[in-house]
């Protein structure tokens, strides 16, 4: 998924189960500020490993588990690598999901390419339209909520 799509899907999940919505969208551009940088750097040489990763989902999870006012975060946090696993199935990479192994499993993702080839290659892909979807419900929710604080005024 793009990056403005995981924002997007952050704000719906928050106006769904009633989350606060700056957590769940700081928790979901958690996996690309650790993993783009570090990627950038040389430090690792997937733009998806540590913060994408499924190791990394679980050990935030047990940070929920003692710490629950972090749960928005984490819910944020784990839809990341969901959508962009999802986003992947749909497309038909379905080798590409090891990324969510990383660090035991590391791999070459099917489409290794800089940011601005990867988006115009995007264009047009199953999950491209998908992502209509999420900014579909997005749409409904603020005009929806913009209608429902205009007639609770009332």
């Amino acid at each position: 998924m793009l990056f403005p799509t995981h924002l997007a899907a952050a704000y719906v999940l928050g106006r769904r189960w009633d989350l606060s919505v700056p957590l769940l969208v700081a928790g979901a551009v958690l996996p690309d500020i650790v993993d783009k940088p570090a990627a950038m750097a040389g430090f690792v040489d997937l733009y998806q490993s540590a913060g994408h990763s499924l190791l990394l989902i679980v050990v935030g999870f047990a940070v929920v588990f003692v710490r629950r006012a972090w749960t928005p975060v984490w819910i944020g946090w784990a839809s990341h690598p969901l959508l962009d696993a999802f986003h992947m199935l749909l497309n038909g990479r379905p080798n590409d999901l090891l990324f969510l192994a990383w660090p035991i499993i590391e791999h070459t993702p099917a489409v290794d390419l800089p940011p601005l080839e990867f988006f115009l290659q995007y264009l047009w892909t199953p999950s491209f339209y998908a992502e209509f979807v999420v900014w579909g419900l997005l749409v409904y929710l603020v005009v929806d909520g913009e209608v429902t604080d205009v007639t609770a005024e009332t």
